[in-house]
């Protein structure tokens, strides 16, 4: 699809449990020699491998929970559970999700084999993921992908050139360039879509890689410029050439990233939130010719995109200045370098490997790729990614898994009407704000594991032997749909994940809570297995989602969905304070050596946390009221929920992902997601028996909902 403007998380939607990066794909192997690859099964139908919700074995029982509940519950596992050499770090999350890969795999195996017995959409995604897996055709290709967008870039000979061609790759590869463009709801008519155009055009992870001095930000722009040259002496630039047209790059997207507001000052909606005409952006770059650009679009209606919001008017400003002074041949080179990047996963095995070296290698430490299969099934699922999920709820998400979620769902929902209902609570809150709030909550949806009505693909046209090409049809398919939307009334029903993602969100503007397929299965959420582990995982992903309704960020939306300010003066103060606290905690833990959280980024996650796991825990309580329930594998009931909770976090990191994520992942590492939650629970010290003073048992507790 377009890409998010990268705002905070009220726009980008709560990625609130996301532990694994961004997917990436491609480069690889023949179908035939793919070392690992899934084969179409003999006769049974493939199925997931099961993991408890709660794992003995996984304990460290010779730590001390009240002085580290992290390592209690998670101790065997992480000495059991090695990196693999193609992770940056693996997890709970990321080895369900490895499963699940495993799982589609062999489902597209039997779908790329062609017969008369596939129907449409199975020809289409077999289509796909044999098209990925042939790596002699994209090696055959080479950069011929690009031939068409990088003629069009040739022919800017004047800024009024410029906006056309910016639209047009945009579109082709759902890239940022110079700026983000895209539709969301309207922050003040959550009924409508709206068009946006936000900062953007990085090559780096984070505008702050750009402007610091340290020596690893300065080895990280070093090792970037010869990523950059490197590249544009691959699409056919003499080396000197390449090199000067990279240092050019750089610079410019320097100048773009002091344009740019920080990742904190996003989480701000008023910061990213700024209706203007047509005309009033013009006049704010007027060296932009909006006209061109806006034409360009193959949808929606030209009177749709009579008013934007033009998110960070600085940014923009600043994009005005850099249009002034920069000549046309660095604005050429840089439009090269950031197709070349947005394409190199669908590129020759060169320019993807270069691509993987930087990006995955360098950044986040991973050792090797991922098998070729496991990153073409993951172009599936993003690509065509509903047809995919339709086959994965028909064959790993009952309707009585659903039921149970769904019975869950309400009833940590009652748990939070029954605090908010209660002034004993929440006595900090007035009646006036405390009506908004239950307001609020009471028209709040709940979508769980898929969509009412499955996308149909039918458009996108699949070839066998043109992977490159299939992925540009598909984000074509996909960037005029999202457009089309813009004047027109808001699709509730519209997921924003696909069913076999492993992850969850609340949607602040549609005032919902996700969760797919992929995260409500073992060891998330176990059938086989009693409540009290249940409900600490994926209860506590359920009450994290609903809680991020009333975080710092969410609390700004009404009960519709609309950027409105209902809680009185002195209540919005006492909020404050109360997430204060939170902030301060978090502020005080270390991500790796001298590295901080920073926790005016992660305030949001972590209040969800918090008041998710008190939620569930509340919830659980209620629902096996009146049962006797007993000790199992010498855990008391209440134990077994928060190991629950503990182990859903398990997770080995390298040192690399630790200093990547601690500037641009909104959550905090897992450790600080387990323990920094529980030391604020009584409900967890009483469990434990932690006596004031120990590390999970401080004198000062925080709480917020």
């Amino acid at each position: 699809m377009l890409p998010a403007p990268r705002f905070g998380s009220a726009l980008r939607h709560s990625l609130s449990r996301l532990l694994a990066p961004a997917l990436v794909a491609a480069a690889g192997v023949l179908l035939s020699a793919a070392a690992g690859a899934p084969t179409a099964p003999a006769s049974a139908p493939p199925a997931l491998p099961y993991s408890p919700a709660l794992d003995p074995a996984a304990m460290d029982r010779s730590v001390d929970p009240c002085v580290d509940f992290y390592a209690y519950s998670c101790g065997g596992w992480m000495r059991g559970h090695p990196i693999p050499p193609d992770q940056a770090s693996w997890s709970v999350f990321e080895k369900l999700h490895s499963d699940n890969l495993t799982f589609l795999g062999q489902v597209l195996a039997t779908a790329a084999v062609p017969g008369p017995a596939r129907d449409p959409a199975t020809a289409q995604i077999g289509d796909f993921y044999a098209s990925c897996m042939d790596e002699a055709a994209i090696a055959r290709a080479g950069a011929a992908p690009l031939a068409e967008q990088l003629a069009a870039i040739d022919s800017i000979h004047t800024l009024d050139d410029l906006a056309p061609v910016v639209a047009r790759l945009q579109l082709a590869t759902a890239a940022s360039m110079l700026f983000d463009v895209g539709s969301n709801q309207d922050f003040k008519d959550s009924s409508q879509v709206i068009a946006v155009v936000a900062q953007g055009g990085l090559g780096l992870p984070d505008r702050d890689y750009y402007l610091k001095e340290d020596p690893r930000s300065v080895e990280i722009r070093a090792r970037y410029l010869a990523l950059v040259g490197g590249t544009l002496h691959r699409l056919g630039e003499a080396a000197p050439a390449a090199d000067a047209e990279a240092r050019q790059v750089l610079a410019l997207e320097t100048r773009l990233a002091r344009a740019s507001i920080s990742r904190v000052d996003e989480r701000t909606p008023e910061n990213v939130y700024h209706r203007r005409s047509r005309a009033q952006l013009a006049a704010l770059v007027p060296r932009f010719n909006w006209d061109r650009y806006f034409a360009a679009f193959p949808a929606p209606d030209p009177a749709a995109l009579k008013d934007l919001n033009v998110a960070e008017p600085g940014f923009f400003s600043g994009l005005e200045t850099l249009l002034e002074s920069a000549d046309l041949a660095s604005l050429r080179a840089y439009l090269r370098w950031r197709l070349a990047d947005a394409r190199a996963t669908q590129l020759a095995p060169d320019f993807e490997r270069d691509h993987f070296d930087f990006y995955e290698g360098f950044l986040r430490g991973n050792k090797e790729m991922k098998p070729r299969w496991r990153r073409c099934v993951e172009w599936v699922d993003r690509d065509l990614g509903e047809a995919l999920g339709k086959v994965y709820v028909e064959r790993t998400f009952s309707p009585e898994a659903k039921a149970r979620t769904v019975k869950m769902v309400g009833e940590i929902e009652r748990a939070m009407d029954a605090d908010l209902a209660d002034p004993r609570q929440l006595p900090w809150m007035s009646a006036a704000t405390r009506a908004e709030a239950l307001r609020k909550l009471h028209a709040m949806a709940n979508k769980v594991g898929y969509p009412e009505h499955w996308r149909d693909y039918g458009a996108v046209r699949v070839e066998r032997q043109d992977f490159a090409g299939n992925v540009q049809r598909a984000t074509w398919f996909e960037t005029r749909r999202q457009l089309a939307k813009i004047g027109k009334p808001v699709d509730r029903a519209e997921w924003s994940m696909t069913p076999p993602t492993v992850n969850a969100y609340y949607d602040p503007f549609k005032n919902d809570i996700n969760f797919p397929a992929g995260v409500l299965q073992p060891p998330l959420f176990d059938p086989r297995l009693d409540d009290a582990p249940n409900y600490g995982d994926t209860g506590g992903t359920i009450g994290h989602e609903l809680t991020h309704g009333f975080d710092d960020e969410g609390r700004q939306f009404d009960y519709a969905g609309n950027l409105r300010d209902w809680w009185t003066p002195g209540d919005a103060r006492e909020f404050q304070t109360r997430a204060r606290c939170v902030e301060e905690q978090y502020a005080r833990y270390t991500v790796v050596d001298d590295i901080k959280i920073n926790s005016k980024l992660t305030l949001g996650e972590d209040v969800a946390d918090l008041g998710g796991l008190l939620l569930a825990f509340r919830a659980w309580r209620e629902a096996t009221r009146g049962q006797q329930l007993h000790p199992v594998d010498g855990l008391t009931p209440e134990q077994r929920f928060f190991v629950g909770y503990g182990q859903s976090w398990c997770t080995n990191q390298r040192e690399q992902d630790q200093r990547l994520r601690a500037v641009t992942d909104p959550h905090s590492p897992p450790r600080y997601r387990t323990n920094g939650v529980v030391s604020n629970l009584p409900e967890f010290r009483e469990a434990y028996g932690c006596k004031t003073g120990q590390p999970m048992a401080p004198a000062t507790m925080c709480r917020v909902w």
